[in-house]
């Protein structure tokens, strides 16, 4: 996958944005109906909503649905949210802009349940480079600045909206805001803009306001050091206003709330679950962002020393055969096997993940496709039909009699024809 990543980005450039979508499959109506409950999606009620409790004995009995419903439901999103078009016709795009590729990769969380982290390539989308180029232009050009932050904080939000009007219920106002589709017809009837403003003041607090737990600080090694939140999320952490350095050109975003994740209105809406956007723009940490993103999408559920130790054993194990039965041919081939197998027993995958690949659903959702190309066949072969004298001595020097050691006459002499060596 990185290596796909790695082309994407050689391809297309550097990407405009990092965004983690975490479906609420113990709420989201949609698995309840793809269970097979007959309910209206478009007209649910108190008595229709998922019950928490009920939902999550189903996903837990039955986690074909609740792999079923992540498809379904991240298809829908590059779709109708990203508004990918594979044709590149479409040129109104979704609500970031023109999506011209995607790369996402799907991972499960600690319960089982699946997610998936995206990076989105947007078409005209600078680099940092030239983003940063463009910003201090002729001293500075705040005409550039003021047209990219305005965009920035109109698609990224991190505070909780202001309630409307507290007196207002919805009239699925009681139940977990993401078992709901949104203000049903009779709230858009009474007031339709302050039905939509409240439902999302609602969706914020449950679904972005971030609540310290233990696992917060599980890696804190106690005083002096200091007590921070892994997540990186602390009342402390605002920020004004967005503003671009005018020495260094680096862009800070605003954060008016340091307790509430990236959210995009829009998508939050639509999605009704955890989610976080990130813009990866000017300035020397967007190498740092991209080289953590690359590794935390792509990272192995197998710990380096569950590795290690599964292959021991799988190599101890080889012992047991007699050696001189064996073919060595035989014998490389099983201690392979038996690495393989040894290994495999301690991939830790949760049953969702499981009956993914048994339904043949994807482990990444991706705009393009790759083919391997095995590079070092090629690279030898121009090597051999046409050396490069920059990268290889020269028939000559290859040529040239060695001198030994022992030939030089003095330690002296032998210092200096090392030194001009």
């Amino acid at each position: 996958m990185r290596n796909q990543i790695r082309g994407l980005m050689i391809e297309k450039g550097l990407p405009s944005f990092y965004l983690t979508i975490n479906p609420a499959d113990v709420y989201n109506p949609l698995v309840k109906f793809l269970a097979g409950d007959e309910i209206d999606l478009d007209k649910l009620t108190m008595d229709t909503v998922p019950d928490y409790f009920n939902q999550s004995c189903l996903i837990a009995k039955n986690p074909a649905v609740a792999a079923e419903f992540f498809n379904v439901y991240m298809k829908a999103f590059i779709s109708e949210i990203l508004g990918y078009d594979p044709k590149q016709d479409d040129l109104e795009g979704g609500i970031l802009g023109v999506v011209k590729a995607y790369y996402g990769c799907v991972e499960a969380q600690g319960r089982g349940t699946l997610h998936c982290h995206m990076l989105v390539w947007l078409e005209g989308g600078l680099n940092p480079n030239q983003i940063k180029e463009k910003a201090l232009a002729n001293g500075c050009d705040l005409e550039f600045q003021k047209k990219l932050l305005a965009f920035l904080d109109d698609t990224i939000s991190n505070s909780v909206p202001a309630d409307p009007d507290p007196t207002f219920e919805l009239d699925l106002g009681k139940v977990h805001q993401c078992a709901t589709r949104g203000p049903t017809e009779s709230d858009i009837g009474q007031n339709a803009s302050i039905s939509r403003k409240k439902d999302l003041h609602n969706l914020v607090k449950k679904c972005q306001f971030h609540t310290h737990h233990p696992t917060c600080y599980k890696y804190w090694r106690g005083a002096p050091e200091p007590k921070e939140c892994r997540f990186d999320l602390d009342e402390k952490n605002t920020v004004p206003v967005s503003v671009f350095d005018p020495e260094t050109g680096e862009l800070t975003l605003r954060c008016l709330d340091g307790l509430v994740n990236n959210f995009n209105e829009t998508m939050l809406e639509a999605i009704r679950c955890n989610m976080d956007i990130k813009f990866i723009g000017s300035g020397p940490a967007a190498k740092a962002i991209l080289y953590y993103i690359t590794d935390y999408i792509t990272k192995t559920q197998l710990q380096a020393h569950v590795a290690y130790a599964a292959l021991e054993l799988a190599v101890g194990r080889l012992g047991e055969y007699d050696p001189n039965a064996d073919d060595y041919t035989v014998r490389a081939r099983r201690l392979l096997q038996k690495c393989a197998h040894a290994m495999i027993a301690k991939q830790e995958l949760s049953a969702q993940q499981v009956v993914s690949y048994l339904m043949g659903y994807e482990d990444h959702f991706t705009s393009h496709k790759f083919s391997s190309l095995y590079w070092t066949g090629f690279v030898k072969f121009i090597n051999d039909e046409a050396p490069s004298p920059e990268c290889y001595r020269t028939s000559v020097e290859l040529s040239a009699p060695v001198i030994q050691s022992n030939e030089l006459g003095s330690e002296e002499e032998q210092g200096l024809t090392n030194s001009e060596d």
